[in-house]
C-alpha cells in the first residue's frame, strides 16, 4: 500500500511537472559595438539614453546635403552668367545692327552708350558684385580681400553708369530733347543717386577701419536690404526704358507690328528678368552665405592684448576661480565677436 501510494504521489508529481510550461530559451542578443564614452557595455543603468550617431556619420550625411547645395549653387550661378552675358551681346547686337551703332558726337550712336553701359555695368556688373561673397571657393580667401573686390565690381558699375547717363544729357542737349520729364528719368536717376551714396557709405563703415563693430552691426541690415532694393529698382527702370525707347523709336513698322528689333528688344528685357531673379534668390539664400567659421577673428580694440598671448600668462598666475572667469569671458567676447563680423560678410554693396 505504501509503495502504491508513492508510486501515486510520484505520478501526481510527473504529471504536474509534464503540465507545466518549459522555459523559454534565452533570447540571443547581438552585441553591438559602443562607442568609448561616459558609458560602457556593462553600464549598469538601464535608463541611459541610447548611443549617439558618431562624428564621422554626421559629417558624412552633412556633406551630402552640402555637395548638393553646391551643386545646385553652381548652376544657379552659370545660368546667371550666362544670361547676363548673353543680355549684354544682345544690347550690343541692338545698337549696332538696328541703331546707329556707337559714338561721342551728339548723334543717337551717342545716346546708345546709355543702354549698352547700363546694362553692361549698372546690371550685369552689380548683380556679379552682390554675390560674389556667396562664391564658395573664395571663402578661404582673406575677407579684406573680398571686401576690395566687392568694392570694386561696384565702383565700376557706378562709373558706367555715370558715364550713360552724361551720354543721355549730351544727346538730349545737343538735340533739343527735354531732361527728365518721364518715369525713367526720375527713377534711374534716382537709382544711381542711392547707389552712389551706398556705395560711399560702404566705403566708410564697411571697408575703412575706424567706424566701431556696433555701428557694423547696426547697418549691416540696412546696407543688404537696400542693396538689393536698389539692384531690383535697376532692372525694373531698364524694362522702362528699352521700351520707352522702342516705343519712340519705331515708327515704320511700328512697335505694335512686333518687328525683329522689337523682337530682339523684348528677348533681351526677358533675359534681365531672369537675371535679376536669379541673382536675388541666390542672394537670399542664407544657406549659401559665407560662413563665419572660416574667416572669422576676435575683433579686439587696438593696443589690447591678443588673445592667447599675456592672458594665458596671466590665467597661470590666478586662482581656479579667476581661470574659470576670464575663459567664460572670453568666451563671450569671443562668440559676441564673431556674431558682429558675420554681419559684415554679407555685405551687398
Amino acid at each position: 500500500m505504501r509503495r502504491d501510494a508513492r508510486r501515486g504521489q510520484g505520478g501526481g508529481a510527473r504529471r504536474i511537472a509534464e503540465c507545466r510550461p518549459a522555459p523559454a530559451p534565452a533570447a540571443s542578443v547581438p552585441s553591438v559595438p559602443v562607442s568609448a564614452g561616459p558609458h560602457t557595455a556593462h553600464d549598469p543603468d538601464p535608463a541611459r539614453p541610447p548611443a549617439r550617431p558618431s562624428f564621422a556619420a554626421l559629417a558624412a550625411a552633412h556633406g551630402d546635403r552640402k555637395m548638393e547645395e553646391y551643386g545646385r549653387f553652381l548652376a544657379l550661378l552659370a545660368s546667371s552668367l550666362l544670361v547676363g552675358f548673353v543680355s549684354v551681346i544682345l544690347s550690343l547686337v541692338w545698337v549696332f545692327h538696328y541703331r546707329e551703332g556707337l559714338s561721342w558726337d551728339g548723334s543717337a550712336g551717342e545716346f546708345n552708350w546709355h543702354p549698352v553701359l547700363i546694362i553692361t555695368g549698372f546690371v550685369f556688373i552689380q548683380g556679379i558684385a552682390i554675390i560674389v561673397y556667396r562664391l564658395p571657393w573664395t571663402w578661404k580667401c582673406s575677407k579684406l580681400l573680398m571686401k576690395f573686390i566687392h568694392a570694386g565690381l561696384n565702383t565700376t558699375a557706378m562709373i558706367l553708369a555715370i558715364v550713360s547717363i552724361v551720354a543721355v544729357f549730351d544727346f538730349h542737349n545737343a538735340s533739343n530733347i527735354p531732361n527728365m520729364y518721364s518715369l525713367h528719368s526720375w527713377i534711374g536717376l534716382t537709382a544711381v543717386i542711392f547707389y552712389c551714396l551706398q556705395l560711399f557709405l560702404g566705403f566708410a563703415v564697411f571697408l575703412l577701419p575706424f567706424a566701431p563693430v556696433h555701428l557694423r552691426a547696426a547697418l549691416m541690415p540696412i546696407h543688404v536690404y537696400s542693396g538689393l532694393t536698389i539692384f531690383a529698382t535697376v532692372i525694373a527702370t531698364a524694362l522702362m526704358g528699352i521700351t520707352e525707347k522702342l516705343i519712340f523709336a519705331l515708327k515704320n513698322p511700328a512697335y505694335s507690328a512686333s518687328p525683329p528689333e522689337a523682337t530682339l528688344v523684348n528677348c533681351l528685357g526677358l533675359l534681365l528678368v531672369i537675371f535679376g531673379s536669379l541673382i536675388l534668390w541666390m542672394a537670399s539664400r542664407p544657406h549659401w552665405k559665407r560662413p563665419p567659421e572660416d574667416n572669422a577673428k576676435i575683433l579686439s580694440p587696438i593696443g589690447a592684448t591678443p588673445e592667447g598671448t599675456e592672458v594665458e600668462s596671466t590665467m597661470t598666475n590666478t586662482s581656479n576661480a579667476d581661470k574659470s572667469d576670464l575663459r567664460s569671458n572670453t568666451e563671450a567676447a569671443r562668440k559676441q565677436n564673431i556674431k558682429f563680423d558675420e554681419a559684415g560678410q554679407r555685405s551687398t554693396m
